[in-house]
């Protein structure tokens, strides 16, 4: 219950700050937004100053990976994607981790890579229950991905979370099948496919933290948080509002 609550208001934030990603917005603006709706909640924006980390949440724009920092210099503009990735710690301390992809205007090319990266995390909860291994989960990511010609980042993962921002299990979406942890009911863990227009290969910037992709071609990821019940997954992310797919859908 406690984890349902935590992914709520994750939900929420996403929910709150989706009708103010627009062009010539900046950053620094949507993430003083969140930072705001969070704390008036009683919670805590578990991304500010985790390892340093000097914002609340992270802004990754066109072919920034993950991790982007907000700032206030860069306006969206028409034709950006951006993935807004929101983790929220409530004040009994347990975390809520999401991210979801916005299409800024008109892109065909950045709506379609949304579009199938969603689908990966889609088709790969649909997998989630205890007894099945991790590694089918990353095979149906990697496959659907691979099919519609993109490739999988493979420096970041999905995570457990729970009281921790970040626990095991690593939950890899690419690699051999039949390999890796089996699921189990109660665990808590996030899903948070990474795909490239390009090649899979990354590079972190002089910040420390802002992860590109090397060709410079767009990437995007969505994330959820899900426990494994008795018999299933139960999506604690899952948008109040009904926006699970803003605006990709």
């Amino acid at each position: 219950e406690a984890m349902r609550r935590a992914g709520r208001l994750a939900a929420e934030t996403l929910d709150f700050i989706t009708p103010h990603v627009k062009p010539g917005v900046t950053t620094g603006e949507l993430d003083r937004l969140c930072h705001g709706f969070t704390e008036d909640r009683g919670a805590i924006s578990a991304p500010l100053n985790y390892r340093g980390f000097p914002k609340s949440i992270c802004t990754s724009v066109n072919h920034v990976v993950c991790h982007g920092i907000p700032d206030d210099a860069k306006k969206l503009k028409n034709g950006d994607i951006m993935n807004l990735d929101i983790t929220v710690r409530t004040p009994d301390g347990y975390h809520g981790d999401s991210s979801v992809m916005f299409v800024v205007g008109n892109t065909i090319q950045g709506e379609r890579l949304c579009r199938i990266t969603q689908e990966c995390l889609y088709k790969s909860i649909a997998l989630v229950k205890p007894g099945v291994r991790l590694s089918e989960l990353a095979r149906v990511i990697q496959q659907h991905a691979e099919a519609h010609g993109y490739s999988v980042v493979r420096d970041f993962c999905g995570h457990g979370l729970g009281r921790l921002f970040h626990d095991a299990p690593n939950v890899l979406h690419f690699g051999e099948y039949g390999s890796g942890p089996v699921i189990e009911e109660g665990m808590f863990f996030t899903i948070e496919p990474m795909l490239n227009i390009g090649k899979p290969g990354v590079k972190i910037l002089n910040d420390g933290w802002t992860a590109v992709t090397r060709d410079k071609t767009l990437s995007a990821q969505f994330e959820h948080s899900v426990g494994v019940t008795k018999d299933g997954v139960d999506i604690f992310t899952k948008s109040p509002a009904g926006l699970d797919q803003p605006p990709c859908g």
